[in-house]
């Protein structure tokens, strides 16, 4: 059987067996596809997200709608990668894109939880968050999996990468329920900055491993 040797950038998915033009054409086309339905469901959720966080005075909620905003330009690196003709070459720019994403996240919700923490507002109840959060530990799940799996096809380090940003967003929906739902239920505000950190350090390890191309398929 044969074997793609370059079948990404930085060599992760090297020996795996070829995908042949026609295939390779199907596995495109249904990444394309999983963008944009990623693009759209994280447009609505980043809009609630944020709103709803304002509202509350939510870092955490924040945070989980900017990490939103991050994965919608995620993504669109990755359609952008998609839409040329070898969408290899591309590969790099759109690495560089997400980890940037990733760090700029970690820096802005790593600074509000700090707030929080020592004397700003804590965070009210919000009902929509707990439901978002929710419904996001639903969806998020079914998308990271079928792009995944297309990348791995693919041999595309960024298309997993992105995939991951989308599994992230699935441990966070996790994390926020938890924290929104201490919140409301005993009033422990503290565990909304807290669980705005565990935000920040799992972006910052993302993005550090999506710079160095590290995102094996």
């Amino acid at each position: 059987m044969s074997v793609e040797s370059d079948s990404c950038a930085d060599g992760c998915c090297a020996a795996k067996p070829a995908v042949t033009p026609d295939r390779r054409a199907v596995l495109s086309r249904r990444v394309r596809l999983l963008v944009a339905a990623t693009i759209t469901y994280n447009v609505v959720e980043a809009v609630v997200a944020i709103s709803a966080g304002t509202i509350a005075s939510s870092t955490a909620l924040v945070g989980f709608g900017l990490d939103s905003v991050i994965e919608v330009a995620s993504a669109a690196a990755v359609a952008w990668q998609f839409s040329g003709k070898d969408p290899e070459a591309r590969e790099r720019v759109a690495l560089k894109v997400i980890a940037v994403s990733f760090f700029a996240l970690a820096a802005y919700v790593t600074v509000e939880a700090v707030r929080t923490l020592f004397g700003a507002d804590p965070a009210e109840h919000s009902p929509v968050g707990i439901v978002l959060a929710a419904v996001s530990l639903l969806v998020m799940p079914f998308l990271s999996h079928a792009q995944r799996r297309a990348g791995r096809e693919l041999g595309s380090a960024s298309a997993v990468a992105d995939s991951k940003q989308t599994l992230l967003c699935t441990y966070l929906s996790g994390v926020l329920l938890v924290g929104l739902l201490l919140n409301s239920l005993f009033g422990w505000y503290w565990a909304d900055p807290l669980v705005a950190l565990v935000i920040a350090a799992v972006a910052i390890k993302e993005g550090r491993e999506a710079w160095r191309g590290e995102h094996c398929c």
